[in-house]
């Protein structure tokens, strides 16, 4: 292992591996087919790139995740390894080429996504090259029953039959018992060598808070740990209001979600990794390849859609080895929200194949036609024209995405973006002025958040429908606007792409994968309620929950979670926590909130001291709901 251990000081300036990396890679150079299971950070891309680069030939990397390629292949041109990335939007000539260059041009690594492979040509293409490793990069996407099953990944064993001597290495951060036996049935391996590092993180403090008030607890978290922070929301619209809220409280923060242009992502992770900002608001678009290790707190304001993928975020923080937090805020009607927004919005096959009609019809596809066909597409004019659900929708297509049937680009962008540049009483002015267009002004304003302080994305057949007015009229007006310096407005062309890999047959396309949109569906229900049980059960260790869902023997108690601590800690008397609130409230009147921020005690030991004076009639509460004593 000398030789690896010097191409790691040499390439990464690492000194030693981590657990289990050099015996995966040992794994690796025996020639045996290895399952890697690791959880974020564990540096896994290592464990695939350094025997490649021990051995004569090119390593071949299978990932479904675009932005993390071109990450790595940037990563790696820098530290001057070739490797090129077969990735969407490339010619059959420009592939053509790439390939010239893997086979004649002493590249070390090919990174592609699964569904290259499931054209003929590339393949055969690719059974000529000198591969001399075969890397599956987030493997579970092979199991029905993993959190993001992708059918080309099928398509990977067929390269064992070809390859039967190169060794294959599997690789993922989350993978339950069943998932990690059906990749090593899937993929084919042989006796696969399987590596797994404890799920286990002794540095991080799992919390679950039951909260009225997430944006008071949030200010206090942040306040308590000034260190860099991550907030995982939802939505695209709660980044920009969570972080505008921290912002007016003191603590400086900024956001991040795939519906920015490139420049302003750069410019808000470049203030987040330089601590010029504290917190760094996002949906799960946030963090895939990010390595920032001071990271404190990773705080989720809404419950995640399943552990995997909180797992995964809340193992972004305390990559130092120093103690953090993974905070998650739960409130009493965030189980309902949950399965509203994420049940009632996954696709039946029913809505499935009328969309997909639709979608052929909005582009004018006929029957037996199509593919190969890309088209500029833009998801809330579809959704306009058919009055469908946009969330819907978007879940509907990113299943057909998966599955081969179409190719969509990962980013959704709108033709058009508005700022307004004056105040808010100034535009109020504007529309007692110019009523012909206070409807399409108000139309903006109720519909996009934020839209004073940011350039926004603005769909202009939602605004006209909102108006009930033309789009044309809705232009005119934006173009008033703008000449008036009223807002600042810019059209663009940069719609998503949407290419379609296999001929319309309606019925014959959706029947075929209509069995695996319901095995996703019922994964999707079973994984929300391993959620709720999460969050709901006060009764054992957080981290040893966590343990047992990914199949691992538990320990003792972590000792630090939010279960832990309240164990750990005497019970509040009641009596002397009683006797403070009456002490505090000899100064003045006080809410509940602030008895709980002036005597440090327990929420619920707070709350159940207040009913017990209000029955004696020590205390009373006023019009204000200020407590008081009589």
């Amino acid at each position: 292992m000398q030789e690896a251990l010097s191409i790691l000081q040499k390439y990464w300036k690492h000194d030693s591996f981590r657990t289990p990396q050099a015996e995966i890679i040992a794994s690796v150079l025996e020639g045996k087919d290895t399952f890697a299971l690791m959880p974020t950070g564990g540096g896994k891309s290592i464990c695939f790139q350094i025997p490649a680069l021990m051995n004569d030939g090119i390593c071949l990397v299978v990932s479904p995740l675009i932005a993390l390629m071109k990450d790595q292949v940037a990563n790696l041109q820098k530290i001057n390894i070739k490797a090129i990335a077969m990735t969407g939007g490339i010619s059959s000539d420009e592939i053509s080429d790439l390939l010239d260059n893997c086979q004649f041009g002493n590249y070390k690594f090919l990174y592609l996504s699964p569904e290259r492979l499931q054209s003929d040509w590339i393949l055969d293409r690719i059974k000529a090259l000198p591969i001399n490793l075969i890397a599956i990069d987030e493997a579970h996407c092979v199991s029905q029953w993993g959190h993001d099953f992708r059918p080309a990944y099928l398509k990977i064993a067929s390269l064992k039959e070809h390859f039967p001597k190169i060794p294959f290495l599997a690789l993922t951060a989350t993978a339950t018992e069943r998932v990690k036996e059906d990749v090593a049935k899937q993929l084919n391996l042989q006796n696969p060598a399987v590596f797994q590092k404890s799920f286990a993180r002794e540095n991080l403090a799992y919390m679950v808070f039951n909260v009225e008030d997430k944006l008071f607890r949030l200010e206090q978290i942040l306040k308590k740990n000034p260190q860099p922070s991550i907030i995982y929301v939802r939505n695209r619209k709660a980044c920009i209001d969570v972080s505008s809220q921290l912002n007016s409280l003191g603590i400086k923060a900024t956001f991040y979600h795939g519906g920015l242009h490139i420049k302003e992502k750069d410019k808000n992770m470049k203030l987040w990794m330089n601590e010029e900002v504290q917190a760094m608001v996002s949906t799960n678009a946030f963090g895939m390849g990010i390595d920032k290790a001071n990271v404190k707190t990773v705080i989720h304001i809404q419950l995640p859609e399943n552990l995997e993928n909180y797992y995964q975020e809340a193992g972004r923080a305390g990559r130092n080895g120093e103690k953090a937090f993974a905070v998650l805020l739960n409130s009493p009607s965030d189980v309902q929200s949950s399965e509203s927004q994420i049940l009632n919005n996954l696709p039946d096959n029913k809505s499935l194949k009328e969309m997909y009609v639709k979608l052929c019809n909005f582009f004018q596809i006929a029957y037996g036609e199509g593919i190969n066909e890309q088209f500029s597409f833009n998801i809330n004019q579809f959704c306009v024209q058919y009055n469908f659900p946009i969330l819907k929708t978007f879940n509907a297509l990113q299943f057909l995405d998966r599955q081969g049937i179409i190719t969509l680009s990962q980013e959704f962008s709108e033709k058009v973006t508005v700022q307004f540049v004056i105040e808010s009483k100034e535009v109020i002015r504007y529309t007692s002025l110019n009523p012909q267009d206070e409807e399409i002004v108000l139309a903006m304003l109720r519909t996009y958040s934020g839209i004073y302080e940011i350039s926004t994305p603005v769909n202009i057949s939602l605004i006209a429908k909102k108006a009930k007015c033309q789009e044309n009229q809705v232009v005119a007006v934006l173009n008033k606007l703008q000449e008036r310096q009223v807002i600042d407005y810019h059209a663009k062309n940069n719609d998503s792409t949407i290419t379609f890999n296999e001929v319309r047959e309606d019925d014959r396309t959706i029947n075929r994968v209509s069995k695996y949109l319901e095995n996703q569906n019922d994964l999707k229900n079973k994984q929300l309620q391993s959620v709720l049980d999460y969050v709901v059960d006060d009764k054992s260790c957080k981290s040893k929950q966590l343990l047992r869902y990914f199949g691992e023997k538990e320990g003792a108690n972590c000792g630090i979670c939010s279960y832990c601590i309240k164990q750990n800690k005497t019970e509040a008397k009641v009596s002397s926590v009683a006797a403070k609130i009456i002490d505090l409230l000899k100064t003045s009147p006080m809410s509940s909130r602030e008895i709980q921020m002036y005597s440090k005690f327990p929420d619920d030991a707070i709350i159940f001291a207040i009913q017990q004076l209000l029955e004696i009639n020590k205390i009373e509460v006023l019009p204000n709901n200020k407590y008081t004593l009589k």
